[in-house]
Formats: structure tokens, C-alpha cells, sequence
């Protein structure tokens, strides 16, 4: 029996008739067809005549059943191809604005926080940027041991902040003020339910338009958001920083200082009673901890992507053709992509440990639009803490230097110190280094016991401390061995006179910022 309502019973002719045929034909049936079929192949291959050939009837087999049409899902908003890079500015990624909204809202962030008023607006797809290096120009660092040497112990809310270890009073959150505690189940979605509304897309506005966008985060309940430098750059060629909340609002924000040195700016918008994220303790990460990235990759707002840890110290420079930032940075194969610039990398706690900030290329190409190929960069929170302060007290970060440059021509082992026949600066006079005992010729292969195999690595391993702090140099001189202690001072305080490169462009500043050129 055929259940079917379209087709007509076996044995009908379709409107409802029983068939003259039967439902099988018999042998004799199909002896005539044979024969008839013959003749007719036959009366084909004579000439034509006016005479009609008579077939007999085919079988009448019932009609096949009709097929269900199903219904096309609605077509989903093409994602256009991203734009290539500025040509003038290689290092950064900044993909053309896609087209409109066809994301559904992110969950709605938990109630009791300034941010949480509303729920999110849907996800925008803007023209986002984030830092790129290229694979090939990829410092890999040497020995794991080594990190930024600034912690700080306070809490907000009316609590004494402590002084730090250089004599300044710290005014950001640190792990005692997290709303997450070791006991309560860290899922990955309880994590971004709570951090979430302290998570913010930034615009850069030229004409009235969204030219680029990345991500930030409120580090003080008035206001204050660190991101990157290279997020907000374009503020210092007239471009408006807006800044989208959680729940869609939007605030026009201004640039409270930055340093390229660092890859690190701070941003503050008119509102308070904000929640800001705690800031944790990048020293105490190890490889293969849990962590998870939070920002708007190419303008999707509010996305979270997971990863682990992969490596730490991983020597980092990245930056235009004017300037580098030199990053102690901390490997992770989370998905960081254009637009995440600037967000926070989150530890099981809920605690920021990482403000996510490059990306390795599979192409050194500047005109190529890059992805995430589970190689991202985060500068540590210990780092970014020091100067998100120092930023917030002056408008202008310094970082820490020993005051010597070093010659890029040397091929051995380690570091060496420009000898003086090339530079009658080599070693800075009242300099940290040459207060030390560090003398031009010096090759240096080690830093607090952290093997050095090239300028790179001494330099944002020296970065990655602040002024005041004292490291310990391995130094080979005539054949010997020594480990010296070395203060280090600011930038701003050592002098490297007019004739920086003493005639040679192969020479760098220890932490200049210049090792191309250590005449700037």
C-alpha cells in the first residue's frame, strides 16, 4: 500500500480509473514488443513514407512520489575580504570594514555591574588591527626563568594601596581584589560572564567613520582602559577614540599617554562606577596553563576564543619602520586575530596576565591580510602594570636601560659591547654599565642566569624590568668569565651624546629602541 497523498494507488491511471494495463506485462506482450521493434528499426533504415508505425502502450507504472521541498536556510551576510595593510605602516593589520550585522547578541553579561544596563549590542564586523610579525623575523628566546620583576599587592574600595618595590603606590586591581576565587567552578563561560563587561571595543573615527578598531580594558572604576599604542596611534593624526561598552553604548575617549617602546597605551572615557579587571601575575604563569583571550576580532564584539600557555619569554619586536616594541612576550595558541588587539588574555581566575598584541605571519608580505595560526603574543601583566601606572601618573612611560650599545656585526656567542675604536660612546660615562665595571669589548651571554644569544633577547629582557631594579650580567673578557651586578636607570636619564653610532650604522643602544639605527 502507498501512504503516500500525492501518488494515485498501484493499478490506477492517475485519476482514479482502474489501468488498462496490468501491473506486469506478460511474455507474449513482450515477444510483440520485440518484434514490432524490429520492424520498426527496420522501416527506419527505408525510404520515407507517409505510413505511421502504431507502438504498442508502454507499462503504466504509478507516478514517482512527489519530494519535500526544504525550505533554504536565509542566506547569511557575505564577510568581505579584508583590505592589505597600509603600505606605510607594515607591521600592523588593518582589514577593511565588512559588511553589516548578521550575528545574533552575544549572552547578556551578569546584572550588578555598571556595564550590564543593557544587553550587548550584536556583534560588528569593523576594520580591526592588531600587531604582525612576520615567522621569519620571530626572536626565539633562550632560557625560561626570567620575567618582569614588578608586583604589587593592593585593593580598591577605600583600602591603603602598598608601595611598590621602586617607592610608588599602586592604583590598580591585583589578584586579592578578583571576583573569581580559586574555589568556585572557573568554567571558561562563568570566566567571560564575568569579565566580559569590562571588555571594550575601540573605534578609531576618521570623517564621521570607522576606519580601524581593537579591543581594551577598564583597569580603574574612573574610566581609565589600557590597550595598545598601535590601536589608538592614529589619535595623533586626528582621529576620535570611541569607545563601545558591553551594552552598546559608546563614549568618546582621550588618549591619556602612550609608548610605542611598549606597544601600550591608556584611554579614558567620562564614566565611573566601572568594574575593572584584575590585573594578575604574569611571573607566576607556566607553561600549558589555561588561558583565554577576550575581545572583538575583526569588530566581532564580545568574542572569546581558549587556549593553554604554550611558551614564555618568547623575545618579541614588532612595530612600524619608525619604532619597535620590544615585548617580553607570553606565546599562546588562543585565537588572537585583527581586532583583538589590546584585549585581555585571562588566567583560570578571571585574572588578566596578558594584553594581547601580535601575531606570528605565515608571510612577510605587509600587503597580505593575516589570521590567527596558533601563534599569538601577549605583553605580560607585570610589564603592562608598570607602565599603565607610570602612563597614568605622567602621560609618558620611560623603560630601563644599561647604557651601552651593542655591535650587530658580531657573530659569536652572545652579545658584544661596541668596542671603543667604533664609538667613543659604547659604554655611557656615569652610565649604569660603566658605574658596573662593563667595559667596551665585553661579551655578554647571560642576563639574571637567562642565556643571550643576540641583541634581541639582552634587549627585552632588560625591558621587561623597571628603572631602579638590578640585574646580573655574565660578562667574557680576555678569556674569563664574571657575573656583574648592574642598576638599572631610565632612558630619559642616559645620554648617548650626538655621535651615537660613532660613525657605524651596525651598532645599537642597549634598550633604545633602535637597533637599526641607534642615531634616533
Amino acid at each position: 500500500m502507498n501512504d503516500s497523498p500525492f501518488a494515485p494507488p498501484r493499478g490506477t491511471n492517475g485519476s482514479g480509473e482502474e489501468s488498462a494495463t496490468p501491473a506486469e506485462t506478460p511474455r507474449d506482450g513482450l515477444e510483440k514488443t520485440v518484434e514490432l521493434d524490429r520492424e520498426a528499426r527496420a522501416q527506419a533504415s527505408a525510404p520515407a513514407t507517409n505510413a505511421t508505425v502504431e507502438l504498442p502502450p508502454s507499462p503504466s507504472y504509478p507516478p514517482a512520489e512527489p519530494v519535500m521541498a526544504v525550505p533554504s536556510a536565509p542566506a547569511a551576510a557575505a564577510t568581505p575580504a579584508p583590505a592589505p595593510h597600509r603600505p606605510d605602516f607594515s607591521a600592523w593589520s588593518t582589514p577593511a570594514a565588512p559588511a553589516s550585522d548578521p550575528f545574533l547578541p552575544p549572552t547578556e553579561p551578569p546584572a550588578g555591574s555598571a556595564q550590564a544596563a543593557a544587553a550587548p549590542q550584536p556583534g560588528r564586523l569593523r576594520r580591526s588591527t592588531v600587531a604582525l610579525i612576520a615567522a621569519g623575523a620571530l626572536v626565539l628566546g633562550g632560557a625560561a626563568g626570567f620575567g618582569g620583576a614588578w608586583a604589587y599587592q593592593e585593593t580598591l574600595g577605600g583600602a591603603a594601596a602598598t608601595t611598590t618595590s621602586a617607592g610608588t603606590a599602586s592604583t590598580l586591581p591585583t589578584s586579592s581584589s578578583s571576583t573569581i576565587s580559586s574555589t568556585d567552578e572557573n568554567t571558561v563561560a562563568a570566566i567571560a560572564a564575568a569579565v566580559m563587561p569590562s571588555v571594550v571595543s575601540i573605534e578609531m573615527l576618521e570623517n564621521g567613520q570607522v576606519a580601524s578598531e581593537g579591543s581594551g580594558f577598564v583597569i580603574r572604576e574612573d574610566g581609565y582602559i589600557l590597550t595598545n599604542n598601535h590601536v589608538v596611534a592614529d589619535a595623533a593624526s586626528g582621529a576620535t577614540v570611541n569607545v563601545v561598552m558591553s551594552d552598546g553604548t559608546e563614549h568618546t575617549a582621550t588618549v591619556v599617554g602612550s609608548t610605542a617602546d611598549y606597544d601600550l597605551a591608556v584611554i579614558k572615557i567620562d564614566l565611573t562606577g566601572l568594574t575593572p579587571l584584575v590585573l594578575g601575575d604574569s611571573d607566576a604563569l607556566v607553561v600549558g596553563d589555561d588561558v583565554i583571550a577576550v575581545g572583538s576580532p575583526l569588530g566581532l564584539e564580545s568574542t572569546v576564543t581558549t587556549g593553554i600557555v604554550s611558551a614564555l619569554h618568547r623575545p618579541v619586536t614588532a612595530g612600524d619602520t619608525s619604532s619597535s616594541a620590544y615585548i617580553d612576550a607570553i606565546q599562546t595558541d588562543a585565537a588572537i586575530n585583527p581586532g583583538n588587539s589590546g584585549g585581555p588574555l585571562i588566567n583560570s581566575a578571571g585574572e588578566v596576565i596578558g594584553i594581547n598584541s601580535a601575531i606570528a605571519s605565515l608571510s612577510s608580505s605587509s600587503t597580505e591580510q593575516a589570521g590567527s595560526v596558533g601563534l599569538g603574543f601577549a605583553i605580560p601583566s607585570n610589564q603592562a602594570r608598570r607602565t599603565a601606572e607610570e602612563i597614568i601618573a605622567t602621560g609618558e612611560a620611560t623603560y630601563p636601560v644599561i647604557g651601552v650599545q651593542l655591535d650587530s656585526r658580531y657573530t659569536g656567542e652572545g652579545v658584544m659591547v661596541v668596542d671603543s675604536a667604533d664609538s667613543a660612546n659604547a659604554v655611557v660615562a656615569g652610565g649604569p654599565a660603566d658605574l658596573a665595571g662593563i667595559e667596551p669589548g665585553d661579551i655578554i651571554t647571560a642576563i639574571d642566569g637567562r642565556v643571550v644569544t643576540r641583541g634581541d633577547e639582552l634587549v627585552v629582557a632588560i625591558r621587561a624590568k623597571a628603572p631602579g631594579d638590578t640585574v646580573v650580567l655574565t660578562v667574557e673578557r680576555d678569556g674569563s668569565t664574571q657575573d656583574i651586578a648592574v642598576t638599572l636607570t631610565a632612558n630619559t636619564q642616559v645620554s648617548y651624546g650626538d655621535d651615537d653610532s660613532g660613525g657605524s650604522s651596525d651598532s645599537s643602544e642597549d634598550s633604545g629602541g633602535s637597533l637599526p639605527d641607534p642615531s634616533e
